[in-house]
C-alpha cells in the first residue's frame, strides 16, 4: 500500500520527533511527582515551569498567566463558565456574545447557558466567515460580561480581526476570550497588544500530544477553580500534572512559533498548487478567505455530490481529508460554519477540507490533484442532483 498522505492537520497533527524525545525521560526515569519536596521531584517541577515559560513567550504573556489543562475543550469551558459564574454570584443578569461559527466546545456551552436562562447573542459572519467589529460594538450591552470569538476557524481557516474585537471589548470593559487552537504556530499572537483577556489552546494541533492544552488568563482577571483537591496550577486546577505531555506542549509551542514565516511560505506554495489544480474542475467553490485566512487550511464545495463520497474515495488512495470539524463528524447535518457563511444545504454538504502541515510536500499535493478530478467525475456521473442540473 502507498504511503498515507495526511491532509487533516486541522483535526490533529503528528508528534514531532523533537517533542517525543523531550517527553521520553518523563515517561521513564523522571517519573517523580512534581509536588514532592526531594530534588528529583523538584527537577520535574522545573520542567513544568520551563514549559509554562515557553507557552507564555509564544503568546506574549507572563508565565503566571498560564494554566495547563487537558486541551482547548476544557480551557474553553473553564473560561466561559468562570466569567459567567463570577457575575452570577454578584447578582448580575449576564449577557454573553459569541459568533455563529464557533467550535462546538464554545458554541454548545453558549447554547447550554442560553437554555439555562442566560441572554446570548450570536454574531453573524460575512461570506468569507469574518465577524464585523461594528456588529460586535452594536451588540454589546450594559450587562455584557463576555465575548468569545475564535481566532481562526477550524473548517475554513478564516482569521478574525482579533485586535479590533479585543479593542472594542476593552473599551466597554467586557472580558474577551478567544479559542486560538488553529492559530498557534500559524500566526503571531500577542495577547497584550491584541487586548485578549483569555485564550485557549490544544497541543495536538501543533505537533504536541493529545490530551494537553492551556488557558491564558490575563493578570488581574479572576478565574474560578476548575477542580478542587490539591494545590496544583496555583490551586485552580487540582490533580497530579500530566508531566510528559506538558513538557511536550512546551517544546512544541516553542518549535511552532519559531519560524512561522518560513512555514507559511512553504504552505503558501502548496496552497497555490492546490488552488491551481482544483480550479480546473468545473463548479467548485472555494470557501473562506485567501486574504484573511490560514495558509494551510482550504475548504472546497464540489457542486452536485456529497463530500462524504469524495472522502471515502480519497481514502481508497491513502489520502486523509475531512469535511469539517472532527468533533462533529458523526452528524449528518451540513456544516453550521458554511451555512452561516451563506451556503445552501447542498453546497455545505459537498465540502471537503484540506489542512496542511510543515511535513506535507509538493509530491503529495501532485498525487492529490492526480486523483481528485476522476473522483469528482465518477461521483457526478452517479449523482441524480448533478445530472438534473446538466
Amino acid at each position: 500500500m502507498d504511503k498515507t498522505i495526511y491532509f487533516d492537520n486541522a483535526a490533529t497533527t503528528q508528534i514531532s520527533s523533537e517533542v517525543l524525545n523531550k517527553m521520553m525521560p518523563y515517561l521513564t526515569e523522571e517519573y517523580f511527582n512534581p509536588s514532592s519536596l526531594y530534588s528529583r521531584a523538584q527537577k520535574v517541577k522545573n520542567a513544568i515551569e520551563e514549559a509554562r515559560k515557553n507557552v507564555a513567550e509564544a503568546l506574549g504573556a507572563d508565565p503566571n498567566e498560564i494554566y495547563f489543562t487537558s486541551g482547548a475543550t476544557e480551557s474553553n469551558n473553564w473560561a466561559i463558565h468562570s466569567i459567567v459564574e463570577q457575575n452570577k454570584k454578584n447578582g448580575k443578569q449576564c449577557h454573553i456574545i459569541t459568533s455563529k461559527i464557533e467550535h462546538p466546545s464554545v458554541l454548545n456551552v453558549f447554547k447550554k447557558l442560553e437554555r439555562d436562562g442566560l441572554e446570548v447573542s450570536y454574531l453573524n459572519v460575512d461570506a468569507e466567515g469574518r465577524v464585523s467589529p461594528e456588529e460586535l460594538e452594536k451588540t454589546i450591552k450594559s450587562n455584557t460580561v463576555l465575548v468569545s470569538v475564535m481566532y481562526a476557524n477550524n473548517e475554513v481557516g478564516t482569521l478574525q480581526p482579533i485586535s479590533e474585537l479585543g479593542e472594542i471589548c476593552r473599551k466597554h470593559n467586557v472580558v474577551f476570550h478567544t479559542d486560538a487552537v488553529q492559530a498557534i504556530g500559524n500566526v503571531k499572537i500577542d495577547v497584550l497588544h491584541q487586548n485578549i483577556d483569555m485564550l485557549s489552546l490544544s497541543g495536538h494541533k501543533f505537533h504536541a500530544p493529545k490530551g494537553v492544552g492551556a488557558l491564558y488568563v490575563r493578570k488581574g482577571l479572576k478565574v474560578e477553580n476548575l477542580l478542587f483537591g490539591g494545590g496544583q496550577e496555583r490551586g485552580k486546577r487540582a490533580g497530579t500534572e500530566n508531566v510528559a505531555s506538558i513538557v511536550g506542549l512546551g517544546c512544541a509551542i516553542a518549535e511552532a512559533t519559531k519560524d512561522i514565516e518560513v512555514k507559511n511560505r512553504h504552505l503558501k506554495e502548496l496552497r497555490e498548487m492546490l488552488l491551481s489544480g482544483i480550479k480546473k474542475i468545473p463548479k467548485v467553490k472555494y470557501n473562506g478567505s485567501l486574504e484573511h485566512g490560514l495558509t494551510g487550511t482550504l475548504n472546497f464545495s464540489f457542486e452536485g455530490i456529497e463530500g462524504e463520497g469524495i472522502l471515502l474515495l480519497l481514502n481508497s488512495y491513502g489520502i486523509c481529508c475531512s469535511s469539517g470539524s472532527a468533533c462533529t463528524s458523526g452528524s449528518l447535518d451540513p456544516s453550521h460554519v458554511l451555512l452561516a457563511m451563506g451556503l445552501d444545504h447542498g453546497l455545505a454538504q459537498s465540502s471537503v477540507r484540506i489542512s496542511l502541515s510543515k511535513y506535507n510536500t509538493s509530491e503529495e499535493v501532485e498525487k492529490f490533484l492526480e486523483v481528485i478530478n476522476p473522483i469528482v467525475e465518477r461521483l457526478r456521473k452517479m449523482s441524480p442532483v448533478w445530472n438534473e442540473k446538466i
